[in-house]
């Protein structure tokens, strides 16, 4: 928290005042009262994690390999979970090398190092419009600028993401990166079509900006068909990051990072200059437990649990919602995107939610400059169905109390799979 009398007021780099909370993260204090259904943070479910079976797995390790997993590890990560990550992307159509994996604290830190190896302070990063409320964080810490591109149901629009990088070409500040969420996106749950993420690698690769493509959502998928990620289609020219936070524990703090040979270089150098390596224990314990265990078999059944969340959300925007408002139909992740009509700020209208006993992040968290007043993200990975429904209830309550019924309401269609 900042304090007027900081001593050391003056000392800190000029980074330091951009590093302000995430208004997610701002949330988790109020989100975690006992009276408060929490619609706002994107936590997963961890009662679905067999808990037996991962303390059976951890007291093993330590019995068997315990000099191994308390002892330092390398910055590129453990071979063997390298192999195992190779095995779990394969799922989704990427063929990797384990030599080019990158095991990383989390994607989050994937996502700061790949930033830190190619942005200088005052470059330019380009991202959906709107985006990862944490990934504009990273950007800032680094002294980015971000320029923002607009979205429709199919994903970025191929257009205006080369308008752009033809604008920022011809002053002087090209592009460095387009960061992209292509499949359930955070914070709208859109899925980039098929036809669009060939458009959007073609756009990158006559403008030469490197694709930063997250996914921890691909395998929550709850209706239609799985799309190849972009890496998939394009490995020299794609950064792919991935994580087991979503698909298993987000305490076990374990992602990676997919990159081009040359680049997977420079990042172990970089992993190794911010934290020496990785905890061999998780990593160890990740990897025994998609070794020994029917883990894509649970994964089946935590999608199940997560659609059956999803679903009821649908439901109860449908019958809850005043008319005005509008929402996207996610087929997997955790995420559903309300829109608002005029005059609502869904910032303002945050403190009554509370009061009311429900939690969301307003739309301006995931824009820069501002934007997203009228908007807002609803997260139903965590509450049961039932918590579900009542938030949702809250909420509209709320609303209601704040606009008079402007006009019917309707969904934003994201196109199934073809």
């Amino acid at each position: 928290m900042h304090t007027t009398d900081d001593p050391w007021q003056s000392r800190y780099a000029t980074r330091t005042a951009l590093m302000v909370p995430s208004e997610v993260r701002a949330l988790f204090a109020v989100a975690a009262r006992p009276e408060i259904i929490s619609l706002a943070g994107g936590m997963p479910d961890v009662g679905a994690l067999p808990t037996g079976v991962m303390a059976d797995l951890v007291a093993a390790l330590l019995t068997t390999h315990g000099k191994t997993a308390l002892q330092y590890g390398t910055a590129q990560g453990d071979p063997s979970l390298r192999e195992s990550i190779c095995e779990v992307m394969s799922l989704e159509g990427v063929a990797a090398d384990p030599d080019d994996v990158v095991v990383t604290v989390g994607s989050q830190q994937a996502l700061d190092l790949v930033t830190r190896l190619f942005v200088d302070p005052g470059d330019t990063v380009v991202t959906e419009a709107p985006t990862y409320v944490t990934a504009l964080a990273v950007f800032a810490a680094h002294q980015a600028r971000v320029a923002q591109v607009e979205m429709d149901e199919e994903g970025v629009l191929p257009g205006a993401l080369s308008e752009t990088f033809a604008r920022l070409a011809a002053q002087g500040r090209p592009a460095k990166l387009f960061y992209t969420i292509p499949t359930f996106h955070n914070p709208t749950g859109i899925t980039m079509s098929a036809r669009r993420r060939q458009e959007v690698l073609e756009v990158c690769r006559r403008a030469r900006v490197l694709v930063l493509e997250d996914n921890p959502y691909g395998l929550l998928r709850y209706d239609g068909e799985s799309l190849r990620p972009l890496r998939a289609s394009a490995p020299d020219e794609v950064i792919y990051l991935g994580s087991f936070s979503k698909t298993l524990a987000p305490g076990l703090r374990v992602g990676w990072a997919l990159a081009p040979p040359a680049v997977r270089e420079k990042l172990v150098l970089a992993a190794e200059s911010a934290m020496l390596s990785q905890s061999p224990l998780t990593q160890m314990t990740v990897d025994r437990y998609l070794r020994t265990q029917l883990w894509q078999a649970q994964l089946v059944e935590t999608c199940t649990m997560y659609r059956s969340r999803r679903d009821a959300m649908l439901r109860a925007l449908e019958r809850y919602m005043p008319p005005g408002a509008s929402w996207t139909v996610p087929q997997g992740g955790f995420f559903v995107w309300v829109s608002l009509p005029e005059p609502l700020d869904t910032k303002a209208m945050l403190d009554a939610a509370v009061a009311a006993g429900v939690a969301y992040v307003p739309g301006t968290g995931f824009y820069t400059g501002g934007r997203g007043r009228r908007e807002l993200r609803l997260s139903f990975c965590y509450p049961t169905p039932e918590h579900v429904t009542e938030g949702v209830r809250r909420l509209a309550a709320v609303l209601q109390d704040a606009w008079e019924p402007l006009s019917a309401p309707h969904r934003i269609p994201v196109l199934s799979s073809r």
